[in-house]
């Protein structure tokens, strides 16, 4: 294993009074491709901004070979970045782009032109010296950006979704050439995407990150076979996450039926999450299977058919080299080691705000009640005090998710994951974070608004006043 070339530290970044990244500790092998992966939004160019001396954190450490790096400004690190948007100079022609860096460190004229020849030669580029970068294609744009960084032997190259802008086979051929430019020239690649592919492929680490916290680390076969919790299970490919509940050591129960498992070290009764990626299913005659379903849909995807199969109400998404047709009764199998289990993101099932009676609005025949988070309006057969301490606690379906500003108050939607026979979300506010089930999928990220079921809360009165809460 190489030594550690960079170290982040606890690194804290906030905007505006929110924060991107929330203890971001992260340590980085010499020689490595490590990918910062996540949804938009998660802190994963931050954090690459923070190793580049972009940005400043507000408070950790960041470490290159050991030594702090905290106030060297970008210039005066060893590390370059390639950008999404290359920023090429367009007046000048390829071999003026690539050795412009040379040049502003003053090197002999000799040397750079041997150094920009063996670098052109290494990203394909041969003969194109004189080419206007105008007059190139996008994939042949990025390959003189990323000469023009590596010809100035950084120990480390950070990339910024640098194959965003083109197309699908160019980025797949680009994904392989950037594998093996590494690989070549042994210096540590940093990669931020968003795109799952691209960390599998080419990654020897891969880094899960979430609203400005890392959720995994590990290799693209770790994070793909061992998700650690559903958010990483549901953004690394395709699977079937269920509810379930750990019987015992090795026994899970979900979809109404057990099932032996390899994991162990839950509680007995505690609800966990059950992930089951859809190539692990074996398609068998109903009779034979763990459970039974029918075909809603299934299609041909060129190594396998992709089918939907209801099992009471429950659509597990199934790859399988046997075909099936819409309608047809068939078994699902599931193998023990097929089987992830992982704990549940939120330690609780149901959302309790605790608060007091404000007042009792006559028009709508509804209690109003403040809360930390904002006022609630709830209906309730007795009566309730004012001032008095109340207790509200709704399951995850009696809550809305509704654009901003138009329910009871505004969240950070930081969490959806699809459960198949349900959406799963999880909304942040200042104070808590609440946990909704819904059939209607948002968009993470997002600021939204959440609208309580006035009818459906359980109310707990203690009497007293405001002062005693």
């Amino acid at each position: 294993m190489g030594k550690n070339v960079i170290e982040l530290k606890d690194i804290v970044v906030s905007y505006d009074g929110e924060q991107i990244l929330k203890g971001i500790n992260l340590d980085i092998k010499d020689k490595e491709f490590i990918t910062l992966l996540g949804p938009s939004g998660c802190g994963k160019t931050t954090t690459l901004r923070i190793i580049g001396g972009f940005v400043s954190p507000d408070s950790g450490d960041v470490l290159f070979e050991g030594k702090k790096i905290n106030d060297v400004p970008p210039h005066k690190r060893n590390v370059n970045t390639v950008f999404q948007r290359y920023a090429l100079f367009p007046h000048l022609n390829v071999f003026d782009n690539v050795a412009f860096g040379l040049r502003i460190n003053k090197t002999p004229e000799a040397e750079i032109k041997t150094r920009v020849l063996d670098m052109l030669q290494l990203v394909d580029l041969k003969g194109f010296e004189k080419r206007k970068v105008s007059k190139l294609s996008g994939g042949q744009q990025q390959r003189v950006a990323i000469a023009r960084a590596l010809v100035n032997a950084p120990s480390v190259l950070l990339l910024d979704e640098p194959l965003g802008a083109l197309d699908l086979k160019l980025r797949k051929d680009m994904q392989i050439e950037l594998k093996k430019i590494q690989q070549k020239l042994k210096i540590t690649f940093i990669y931020v995407t968003h795109d799952q592919e691209e960390a599998l492929t080419m990654s020897d680490e891969v880094v899960v990150m979430k609203d400005g916290t890392i959720q995994q680390i590990g290799t693209p076969q770790d994070i793909y076979n061992e998700p650690v919790n559903a958010f990483v299970a549901d953004f690394i490919g395709e699977n079937n996450i269920v509810d379930g509940v750990m019987k015992k050591d090795f026994l899970v129960s979900f979809c109404g039926h057990d099932f032996d498992c390899v994991d162990s070290g839950f509680g007995e009764g505690e609800s966990v999450d059950v992930v089951v990626r859809p190539e692990d299913v074996e398609v068998v005659p109903s009779i034979k299977g763990d459970i039974s379903g029918t075909v809603l849909s299934a299609g041909f995807k060129g190594v396998h058919y992709e089918m939907i199969v209801d099992c009471g109400g429950f659509q597990w998404l199934i790859h399988s080299t046997v075909s099936q047709r819409p309608g047809d009764e068939i078994g699902l199998k599931i193998s023990p080691d097929s089987i992830h289990i992982m704990k549940k993101m939120l330690p609780f099932d149901e959302n309790v705000l605790e608060g007091e009676c404000s007042y009792f609005d006559e028009e709508n025949s509804l209690y109003v009640i403040k809360t930390e988070d904002g006022e609630i309006s709830v209906k309730s057969d007795s009566e309730i005090a004012e001032d008095a301490k109340v207790t509200l606690t709704f399951s995850p379906e009696d809550i809305e998710i509704v654009p901003e500003n138009q329910g009871d108050f505004n969240g950070y939607l930081e969490s959806v994951i699809d459960k198949a026979s349900y959406i799963e979300m999880i909304v942040s506010t200042d104070e808590k974070k609440y946990l909704i089930k819904s059939q209607k999928d948002e968009q993470v990220g997002t600021t939204v608004s959440l609208k309580f079921n006035s009818l459906k809360a359980k109310i707990e009165v203690s009497e007293g006043n405001a002062d005693e809460i």
